[in-house]
């Protein structure tokens, strides 16, 4: 077993697919810990835009935090939706290419792309962030942290993703379960109801777009939950059964603790700032700092990295559906030996390390670009099921289209704010690079577009019919070897005219002049049915004698010319360096002739010892 192996696991066959697909709790701690997670900032952006017209103003917390609890259940129950009209995945970026048209696929697509890289690199940051407030004394390890961390996720979804799903359950158990009873004793526990900070008992007057701004920064708490709309295909049979379900668990878990964060903070009068966190300060009043608070504190710090998770779940698999419809590279399609979209997992990796490297890992220089694009799909989705609903006409169609349309309005609106608000800040860099995704996308779409016309895609080839045998060229040495013979015993199998070709450089020095003569004795000695030619060159390139004869051949001749190259596979890179690899530059040469047919015959160095050698003579398939 290789090294590879050993550390991402054996190869997988397609019918063993079914170990790496995930179930309903699975698929919470793969798919959901970043919609789960935002609880530990997205209150907290709230309040610190509320306090901004003084302590009052945590009064809007509560109703605030409820438009937003409206605004998640109209989105569960969208991508519930979605999940049963597109079992396929891809979410945001299928319901628009079915119902909106390919320029705003293209938009939600590269929305979401940008939103996932960014979903990495915040949910890193911030987890190492949380790691380092708590020990200061890490923090010029902060930047490695968040690399360690990042390589470590990108090992397990790697290995496949029911593995990170198994890896990452317990943390997310513990969070969960640990964050609702800490919120809940909160509520019943008489000692826990004193407020920590004296809240005046009337709300300031503010305006509306005060308010919707409070809205749309708080907004960033539903981040995440169109991630198992895309990952449906992940899931174990019936798919689209546990992916509603694990966005209904979803949903009704992340209600909840927003809820109760709210509450809390308005009865507690908790108020943001400091170094100490919003949730940290609630849990505070709520249990103290007894053993729970440090358990669920712990909890926290280890899933905002996890959380990290959510995106290698959605966006190779988003990935592979462009691929499919011919916006990215055909690899990007492509499962690994385990069952995994590998290339995507290692571009949204090394996407995620260089953003990451370029901040510094700072989680606020991130938070101002986060967002932008995920709500850019949310509204694109919504608008898109409306168009649904439109055209199929299901029972009910009405309602379920004027839930859409209130989602549309108001996750657009919170996109707009999200723009206008940190577009300074931050945000631009997701304006640029939304556009020049979508250029990148019509680009590569168009080579291969271009290139389906060029080969015909999906029109019958015409007639099958033998070709007049080539004459094979062979380059060879002024050194009759072993490669001589074998490259010359594979273009006697391939055609009976066949030619040696030399190249001797001509030299005033007469020991240069004498490898020509004891070339053409070993030649005559030797006596093998092929005829030599010797060109002679006064310049010390090999490689222009030879193509000025084939072009030469090719003119004088009918019949097709086929080059044949004996070339020499070092055993490992370091001794690449001892050979001139002139063969790889004859190619390299010849490569862009379609009049000419290039073919390789390779000798290793040192031979296998299982016997494969014996093969090299044979016809090439």
């Amino acid at each position: 077993m290789d090294m590879w192996h050993l550390l991402f696991g054996r190869p997988l066959k397609a019918s063993e697919s079914e170990s790496e697909e995930i179930g309903t709790s699975e698929g919470l701690a793969a798919l959901s810990l970043d919609a789960l997670t935002s609880v530990a900032y997205g209150p907290e952006a709230i309040a610190l835009v509320l306090i901004t017209v003084g302590a009052a103003g945590i009064h809007y917390l509560l109703p605030i935090s409820l438009a937003i609890i409206g605004l998640l259940a109209i989105l569960v129950l969208s991508y519930s939706q979605v999940i049963d009209a597109y079992p396929q995945g891809g979410g945001a970026y299928a319901v628009s290419k079915d119902n909106l048209g390919v320029g705003a696929s293209k938009l939600a697509a590269a929305a979401l792309i940008v939103d996932y890289i960014l979903t990495v690199s915040i949910s890193i940051a911030a987890g190492i962030g949380a790691l380092v407030s708590t020990f200061p004394s890490l923090l010029p390890w902060t930047l490695p942290m968040c690399l360690g961390l990042l390589a470590i996720v990108t090992f397990l979804n790697l290995r496949g993703v029911g593995e990170s799903a198994r890896a990452f359950l317990f943390p997310t158990m513990v969070f969960v379960v640990g964050l609702l009873c800490v919120l809940a004793w909160g509520f019943i526990d008489p000692a826990s109801t004193h407020a920590l900070h004296a809240v005046p008992a009337a709300a300031p007057h503010v305006s509306w777009f005060f308010l919707l701004t409070a809205f749309a920064a708080g907004c960033t708490a539903l981040t995440g939950v169109e991630a198992i709309a895309n990952g449906v295909p992940l899931f174990r049979e019936p798919r689209q059964v546990r992916a509603k379900r694990t966005e209904w668990l979803l949903g009704t878990l992340l209600g909840a603790m927003l809820l109760g964060i709210a509450l809390l903070t308005v009865r507690f009068g908790t108020l943001p700032g400091g170094s100490t966190t919003l949730l940290s300060k609630v849990m505070v009043g709520a249990v103290g700092r007894s053993w729970a608070f440090f358990v669920v504190s712990l909890a926290i710090t280890v899933v905002l990295g996890l959380a990290a998770n959510t995106s290698f779940g959605g966006l190779p698999v988003l990935a592979s559906l462009l691929a499919r419809d011919r916006y990215l590279p055909r690899s990007f399609a492509i499962r690994g030996d385990r069952l995994v979209f590998e290339r995507g997992i290692w571009v949204l990796a090394i996407a995620s390390a260089v953003l990451l490297v370029a901040v510094n890992g700072n989680t606020q220089a991130l938070i101002p670009m986060f967002a932008i694009g995920v709500f850019t799909g949310f509204t694109l989705s919504q608008f898109g099921m409306v168009v649904h609903w439109r055209k199929t006409k299901p029972s009910g169609w009405k309602l379920r289209a004027t839930l859409n349309l209130a989602g549309t309005f108001a996750t657009g609106l919170a996109t707009m704010l999200f723009v206008i608000t940190k577009f300074v800040e931050g945000a631009w860099v997701v304006v640029l690079a939304v556009p020049a995704i979508i250029f990148l996308f019509g680009r590569i779409h168009r080579y291969y577009d271009r290139a389906g016309r060029r080969l015909h895609v999906g029109d019958l080839p015409g007639s099958v019919s033998p070709l007049p045998k080539p004459i094979v060229i062979v380059p060879v040495s002024p050194e009759l070897t072993e490669l001589t013979r074998r490259a010359l015993n594979r273009a006697l199998s391939i055609s009976d005219e066949v030619m040696a070709v030399v190249v001797i450089l001509e030299s005033p020095n007469e020991d240069d002049n004498q490898v020509r003569k004891n070339l053409e004795a070993q030649w005559e000695i030797w006596n093998p049915p092929v005829r030599l030619v010797v060109l002679k060159s006064q310049f010390q390139s090999v490689v222009r004698p030879l193509l000025r004869f084939i072009n030469s051949v090719d003119r004088h001749s009918n019949q097709r010319i086929f080059v044949l190259v004996p070339e020499v596979v070092p055993d490992s890179v370091g001794s690449m360096l001892l050979h001139n690899r002139l063969g790889t530059a004859i190619a390299n040469a010849l490569k862009k002739r379609t009049d000419v047919v290039i073919g390789m015959v390779p000798m290793h160095l040192p031979e296998p010892s299982d016997g494969r050698s014996k093969r090299t003579d044979a016809p090439p398939s």
